[in-house]
């Protein structure tokens, strides 16, 4: 796990700035604190920050292939490089380290662009071929490792892990992208390909990019997707017992490294399950880590020493105090962009935990995307029955009027808040499901938003971001289109940002044995019958673990990772919200009606309704403009030398 930079002459081979590689590769430190080397040649430049992790001694990088015509900085952990090797030398090619990296250029040489097909594992990687002229860019499946690319107007193509790499070369333009805006107030976060900035893309999950020098910056080429077939006739039982050793075999996988090795343990069914069968694979005690948290509400911290003890690992806890909110500008400029999700901050917290101790985490992350685990699958699958019963000529006027009229009711019981389910009723599947996950429905964005941001969106929605995703998912199968749904959205843009920025920002690498794409892809092939069962998400899943978890972790409800926002804007937090939401930063962009947010904090701070989610997205743009785009304290790149402009002075 490391962090990778760089930048190509795409029309020539200039001699490019060595001090702008050199500013770009030490932004990301932290990614790599072991080690760290530059590359350049004409018309290129590679960098490249190490955590050590497989091979300490010879597995530095950039890494070259024998006559060094080929080389490469690589993000990530090949988990089969030790079966590919004999394949390798077999055909001739001749390895000088034990280091899975090598296997990449050597891949390249035997089978070109195909080479990502071999690999399974979480990676990032720039491969410069000298004798082809061509700079090939890679991401794993389900996109665990980030990458980022701008192509800048003197033809010059700058990439690496983070943004702040392509920041600090000096090119980049900090000229937002309305779009993305508007992505980031939906959703909580830029939803791939495009980033917060007009200028840079993310490479997305399970595609590549192939730059031959001297012609036009293609697109990106997809090389794997995932396929709900559904179609494997299989039993309960079997299922169980086939699940059961391929995530033996995943969790087995991702045990290979040459440094102390442990877990997170939440307490949840996906963390244990991971524990579990690291404890029957290690010789030694596993080292475990968790977060305990000072309100009861959101501890889960019991049911994680329920398993430890099962299993005899070595456990580590730390206490997250319920004040525990003083990482918003951390988290700014750790993410660089806006990021909504305030799990970020126990998730960072854990991370610092685990780093004390190991320096790989297994995480469980993925199981829920993959089985079938969230309560909004099957409140969703309950709606879609609904949906399927009635028309939607009839549905739409119907349940849009209930949605309309019925009151928001934050304080009544769940049974009786029925606006949200009454608005779903109305749409079709797939924007119901979008409007499920919206951090900030259509209605407050369209309050909040000022008529300069609206323009400048010309009527783009982020919804289109679910509809283009349900077009490719290649199924009408209702639990199978919307886990699709959350593996193309939630999990890379949410879960995976989340958990890579917490983790490198301590130089702590975590692996995800459930988002390993074999164990994945045969779930895809399972019916959703086995996924949900009654009321009861991840049912083989569970059933599957039975002789292996207590019956609390596995059948006791979900808690989330969360942290109590309604409190602390209403308490200790009171006068920063006002501060940022009200200020004279999200002003002077002149993207929000002023008096639409002075409504938003009062009727949250009087008590009125909660508005949490909303007003913690509004703080995490503030702290995003103040520490990303003006440079602040936390910057590692000299301020923009002009404010960022004001949408109704044209954002371009």
């Amino acid at each position: 796990m490391c962090g990778i930079t760089g930048f190509f002459d795409t029309r020539g081979a200039r001699f490019l700035d060595r001090a702008a590689l050199v500013r770009m590769n030490e932004s990301q430190h932290h990614r790599g604190p072991d080690a760290g080397e530059v590359y350049m040649e004409p018309g290129l430049g590679l960098g490249h920050r190490r955590l050590s992790i497989i091979d300490l001694e010879s597995g530095q990088q950039p890494l070259f292939n024998e006559d060094g015509s080929v080389v490469v900085v690589f993000n990530g952990e090949i988990y089969n490089y030790q079966e590919l090797v004999p394949e390798l030398q077999a055909l001739g090619h001749v390895f000088h380290t034990h280091s899975d990296t090598e296997v990449i250029v050597h891949a390249w040489e035997a089978w070109g662009e195909a080479c990502v097909q071999r690999f399974r594992g979480m990676f990032a990687f720039a491969l410069w071929d000298r004798n082809r002229e061509v700079l090939f860019l890679a991401r794993d499946r389900l996109g665990v490792k980030p990458l980022f690319y701008a192509l800048l107007d003197d033809g010059t193509l700058l990439f690496g892990s983070e943004l702040k790499s392509l920041l600090a070369h000096g090119g980049l333009s900090r000229e937002l992208d309305p779009l993305a805006v508007e992505e980031y107030f939906a959703l909580g976060y830029v939803a791939e390909p495009r980033s917060i900035f007009r200028q840079a893309r993310k490479l997305e999950a399970g595609h590549t990019l192939r730059v031959q020098r001297g012609q036009p910056l293609p697109a990106p080429r997809r090389y794997w997707d995932l396929r709900f077939t559904l179609d494997r006739k299989i039993g309960l039982e079997e299922a169980c017992g086939e699940l059961d050793a391929r995530l033996r075999e995943s969790v087995r996988l991702r045990m290979i490294a040459d440094v102390p090795l442990g877990a997170f343990l939440s307490g949840g069914v996906d963390s244990s399950a991971v524990v579990a069968h690291m404890a029957q694979l290690s010789g030694v005690a596993v080292n475990t880590c968790s977060m305990a948290f000072a309100d009861p509400a959101y501890n889960e911290a019991a049911f994680a020493q329920q398993v430890a003890q099962r299993y005899g690992t070595r456990h580590h806890v730390d206490m997250v105090d319920s004040e525990d909110f003083d990482l918003i500008d951390t988290l700014a400029w750790l993410y660089d962009e806006p990021y909504a999700d305030s799990s970020a901050i126990p998730t960072y917290r854990v991370c610092q935990l685990a780093r004390r101790h190991v320096k790989v985490a297994l995480s469980g992350d993925g199981g829920d995307e993959a089985f079938g685990g969230y309560r909004r699958y099957r409140l969703h699958l309950m709606e879609e029955r609904m949906r399927r019963a009635l028309p939607q000529g009839l549905r739409a006027p119907l349940f849009g009027l209930l949605g309309r009229v019925y009151p928001k009711a934050d304080w009544a019981p769940r049974v009786l808040r029925a606006k949200t389910s009454f608005q779903g009723m109305a749409r079709t599947s797939v924007q119901a499901y979008f409007h499920s996950m919206s951090r900030l429905r259509g209605p407050m964005r369209a309050q909040l938003f000022s008529p300069g941001l609206k323009s400048a969106l010309g009527g783009y929605g982020a919804h289109e971001v679910f509809e283009r995703h349900a077009r490719q998912a290649g199924t009408d199968d209702p639990l199978a289109l919307v886990q699709y749904l959350d593996l193309k959205t939630w999990l890379i843009d949410d879960i995976n940002t989340k958990v890579d920025r917490a983790s490198m920002a301590h130089g702590l690498e975590v692996r995800e044995p459930l988002m390993d794409h074999e164990l994945v892809e045969w779930a895809a092939t399972l019916p959703s019958a086995l996924k949900i069962s009654g009321n009861e998400g991840k049912h083989f899943f569970k059933k599957a673990l039975e002789p292996r978890l207590p019956h609390d972790v596995l059948y006791r409800p979900k808690m989330g990772f969360s942290v109590p926002l309604a409190r602390w804007f209403r308490g200790p937090l009171k006068e920063r919200v006002r501060q940022a939401v009200l200020g004279p930063r999200l002003a002077d962009t002149g993207w929000f009606d002023a008096g639409a947010l002075r409504q938003l904090v009062d009727a949250h701070q009087s008590g009125r309704s909660d508005h949490s989610t909303p007003l913690w997205a509004l703080v995490m743009f503030e702290a995003f403009l103040r520490n990303v785009v003006d440079g602040g304290a936390h910057a590692s790149t000299p301020a923009a030398t002009l404010a960022l402009p004001a949408l109704e002075g044209g954002l371009r």
